[in-house]
């Protein structure tokens, strides 16, 4: 099949950017061997549940091969085999000791969105750039991040912080809420395919009723977790004001807490943050409908 990336901007096998890295347009290279990362199979993570005591108590979920299930402890687990006195679940991560061999061809390469981070008065789509940037924050930056990933359109996401003073902040810095950023998703787009105000709508779908909660999403509390949206160009400030005033016009009697501020410098997060759950063995695929599920 045919991919649009962001040349290491995440969502693939990070040595498929290490070869494209290299290659011109309309090159094509054969017998290519990428490996995932994610280390050897162990079979010491394979375990085996009683039939009888599993069916028990799972008939009415339908379980099936190629189920996830948590044990106890915490452990998520993929079910392999279920026609034996025991079911056997794999808690190896699902691309464990798995290599593959692609022949690749690199079709050509487009210039990124040159409106840069920042808010800029007169960059909007009418400009006809292909690509747009949208910034938004959701409280833990994993699972708005994975839900962006999920969005045909979205070509690449970033996490990171934005809206602070400390200049290149850290995680500890920013999680102690002293240094006035909030944990921000950063999401580069094709307007032709998806629209900046389907991914407002996802976002504020994510938040729910805390919306009208300040500085605070589910249980995580604090400045560094606050809600909001930040505009890039007058466009996209436009319709987010539109959306949030229809929320505000549900609830006579509470007020919408999420910021609509323009864009400010954006620090991206540590590498251990960036694809975070999908690193962890959830879906990225497009349109996936699978429970986002924010630590792992």
């Amino acid at each position: 099949g045919t991919l649009q990336v962001e040349l290491y901007g995440g969502n693939y096998l990070p040595e498929l950017h290490d070869v494209l890295s290299d290659m011109t347009p309309e090159e094509t290279l054969q017998g290519v061997i990428i490996d995932p990362r994610r280390g050897e199979w162990d079979h010491r993570m394979e375990y085996k549940l009683p039939a009888a005591k599993m069916g028990t108590s799972l008939d009415s979920l339908n379980v099936s091969v190629g189920a996830t299930m948590r044990l106890k402890g915490g452990k998520k687990c993929t079910i392999t085999d279920m026609t034996g006195d025991f079911w056997i679940c794999d808690g190896n991560d699902p691309l464990a000791g798995v290599v593959f061999e692609v022949d690749v061809t690199l079709e050509g390469v487009e210039e990124g969105p040159s409106l840069g981070w920042e808010f800029s008065e007169g960059n909007g789509t009418a400009t006809g750039e292909k690509y747009q940037v949208a910034t938004f924050a959701l409280g833990c930056f994993w699972g708005g991040e994975l839900a962006y990933q999920r969005v045909p359109g979205v070509i690449s996401t970033r996490v990171g912080y934005t809206q602070g003073d400390t200049l290149n902040p850290t995680y500890k810095q920013v999680s102690s809420g002293n240094s006035g950023h909030t944990e921000a998703i950063q999401v580069i787009y094709d307007p032709s395919k998806v629209t900046y105000k389907s991914l407002v709508q996802l976002g504020l779908n994510r938040l729910g009723d805390n919306i009208y909660i300040l500085n605070q999403v589910g249980n995580d509390r604090g400045t560094q977790y606050r809600h909001g949206i930040y505009y890039h160009n007058n466009m996209q400030r436009k319709i987010a004001e539109e959306i949030l005033l229809e929320y505000g016009s549900r609830n006579d009697k509470r007020e919408v807490m999420t910021e609509l501020k323009a864009a400010s410098s954006f620090y991206i997060a540590e590498e251990y943050h960036q694809q975070y759950l999908m690193k962890g063995g959830q879906s990225a695929k497009k349109d996936a409908e699978e429970t986002i599920r924010c630590y792992g």
